[in-house]
């Protein structure tokens, strides 16, 4: 673990009360291939409204295929993927619906360049959801003073910092005030020094009953804030349990492993 996930670790982690909510996203039988190869196998997977999961495993495990599936932006070739109530499927509508309940933050920020951070939060809002220029940017600036940076409202991308630019397009997510949110890495492309801040940023939104989850190699985020990790190989998962049981007691030799080497370093 790397000293700045464990500066990230509170003394307690976010409590969880997820355990009578209704699922809200619900995996059965899903299957991916990339011509021949079988890149996601059989999963299932239930996650309930306001619960936090956090998926890890070696590179090329199928973790962030999986979440991209989870909003469409990778297409499952069998079993279902059911998000709100609502099936993933052809159908554009279903897929629009989806999409709009559902924030999504990568890897690489995925900023416009050419527009300032307020216009980059304000884009969607205006565009999707028909919001009123004037309420957009109000509510851009909350959640910018959310993610602590609404000083850095009319500067563009390229201003800024690696962790500023991964906080504003977590703000941005949040402006289209999705139900779920999906972190693919979100601070893999960080410098060691500006992890944490992100990392704070995203502890303090687990707090607040998001439901989210995160593929990530941070472990001490996943101690503090999961309710469930999930370790996938080979595109499978291969266990999944709460975080005291994940780290102390994991079950399957291949997660043994993973948690020795990653541990490691």
């Amino acid at each position: 673990m790397t000293e700045q996930t464990q500066a990230t670790d509170p003394k307690k982690p976010v409590p969880s009360q997820t355990e009578n909510k209704p699922d809200i996203i619900r995996v059965e039988g899903m299957n991916k291939w990339y011509g021949d190869f079988h890149v996601l196998k059989d999963l299932n997977l239930n996650v309930r409204q306001g619960e936090r999961i956090v998926i890890c495993g070696p590179s090329g495990s199928g973790k962030s295929t999986f979440i991209r599936c989870i909003n469409r932006l990778e297409e499952h070739q069998q079993g279902k993927i059911i998000v709100d109530n609502i099936e993933l499927t052809d159908d554009i509508r279903n897929i629009d619906t989806v999409r709009r309940e559902v924030g999504m933050v990568f890897q690489h920020f995925n900023l416009f360049p050419h527009l300032t951070v307020l216009e980059n939060c304000c884009l969607s809002p205006i565009w999707v959801r028909k919001t009123p220029r004037k309420a957009a940017e109000e509510a851009a600036m909350e959640y910018l003073e959310r993610v602590k940076i609404p000083d850095q409202a009319n500067k563009f991308p390229g201003q800024l910092s690696g962790g500023q630019q991964q906080r504003v397009a977590i703000a941005r997510a949040l402006c289209m005030k999705p139900k779920i949110m999906l972190f693919d890495e979100p601070t893999s492309a960080l410098d060691p020094e500006m992890i944490k801040e992100v990392l704070d940023v995203m502890i303090e939104l687990a707090g607040s009953g998001m439901t989210m989850i995160c593929v990530t190699h941070e472990m001490g985020f996943a101690k503090t804030v999961a309710d469930r990790v999930i370790f996938m190989d080979g595109g499978e998962i291969v266990e999944e349990a709460p975080p005291h049981e994940f780290f102390t007691n994991p079950q399957e030799p291949r997660t043994q492993k993973f948690l020795e080497q990653i541990l490691q370093h």
